[in-house]
C-alpha cells in the first residue's frame, strides 16, 4: 500500500505548489523530476527535502530511496495519480522530489572568465538549452536579468538537463550598468544581434569575455547594445531571417571554445 493517498496530503500540496515561482522562492525550494535528475542534484550537492515515487515501484527506487534518507531527505511512495498532478509534463516519469534552490549569486567580484548574459529570454525551453550548452562548451555562468524566465522552473531545469545544478546564475538587476562594469574589470562584451557584423568574419576575442543572447521577440535592449564590443550576427544563407535564441548561442559559444583548447 502507497505511503501517501490522499491529494490533501500537506507535503503533496507543498511539492506541487512549486510550480509557482512565489512559492519556490517563498519556500527556498525547486521540483527536480526523473531518476536520471535526482541523482544528478544529489551527485552536484544539492540538499534534498521529499521526494516521492510509484507505488508497486519500490524495488526499482529502493536505492534511490536510500540514497535520498542518506542525504538527510524523506521517499515516500504515492499512487501513480498523485505523482502525475505533481510533475508538469504529461507523461511524467515516476519520481520526483524538491531540492534546495542553488544560490543565485551577485555578479560582484570574482567571475568566470566566460560567461553568457541572457537579456530578456523568456522562453523556459531555450533558457534551459543555452544553460546546457554553456556547460556543454566550457563557459562558467550564466548571467541573468529579470525579464528572464525563472532559471528554476521545472521547464527550465528540464531543458538544461542538470547543467542547472553545476553552472551558477549570476543576477542582473539592470543588465547594461553590470555589462558596462564589466568592461572595466576587462571583459569584452560580444553582442549577438541581427544588425551586427559578419559573425565569421570577425576576430573573437580570446581573454575574458561575455556573449548576451537577446530575447526572441525584440533582441537585446538599447542599453545592452551600447556597451557591445562586438555586435555580431550569424549568416543567413536560405529564407529564413533568423535562428532561434538558443541554437544561435550554441554555435557562437562553440565557435568560441577554439580558443579554450
Amino acid at each position: 500500500m502507497a505511503d501517501i493517498t490522499s491529494a490533501q496530503n500537506p507535503m503533496i500540496r507543498r511539492l506541487k505548489s512549486l510550480a509557482d515561482k512565489k512559492a519556490r522562492d517563498s519556500a527556498g525550494l525547486m521540483l527536480v523530476e526523473g531518476e536520471v535528475m535526482i541523482r544528478e542534484a544529489l551527485a552536484c550537492g544539492l540538499s534534498l527535502s521529499e521526494m516521492i515515487y510509484e507505488e508497486g515501484a519500490e524495488g526499482r527506487y529502493a536505492e534511490l530511496a536510500s540514497l535520498v534518507q542518506a542525504a538527510g531527505g524523506r521517499a515516500f511512495s504515492v499512487p501513480r495519480a498523485l505523482i502525475e498532478s505533481v510533475a508538469g509534463t504529461r507523461t511524467p516519469q515516476g519520481v520526483c522530489a524538491s531540492f534546495r534552490m542553488p544560490r543565485r549569486r551577485s555578479p560582484e567580484g570574482d567571475l568566470p572568465d566566460r560567461l553568457v548574459a541572457l537579456n530578456g529570454v523568456q522562453d523556459p525551453g531555450n533558457v534551459g538549452t543555452i544553460w546546457r550548452t554553456a556547460d556543454a562548451a566550457g563557459f562558467g555562468g550564466l548571467l541573468m536579468d529579470g525579464a528572464c524566465a525563472d532559471p528554476f522552473s521545472p521547464k527550465v531545469q528540464r531543458a538544461a538537463m542538470g547543467s542547472g545544478f553545476r553552472l551558477p546564475v549570476f543576477e542582473a538587476a539592470d543588465m547594461g550598468e553590470t555589462l558596462h562594469r564589466l568592461r572595466g574589470t576587462g571583459y569584452a562584451v560580444v553582442v549577438s544581434c541581427l544588425d551586427g557584423e559578419p559573425f565569421y568574419q570577425t576576430n573573437l576575442p580570446r581573454g575574458r569575455v561575455v556573449l548576451v543572447v537577446g530575447s526572441e521577440a525584440h533582441g537585446v535592449s538599447d542599453s545592452v547594445k551600447a556597451q557591445a564590443d562586438l555586435r555580431l550576427k550569424l549568416p543567413m544563407r536560405g529564407g529564413a531571417e533568423s535562428l532561434n535564441a538558443a541554437v544561435a548561442a550554441g554555435i557562437m559559444m562553440y565557435e568560441m571554445t577554439k580558443f579554450l583548447e
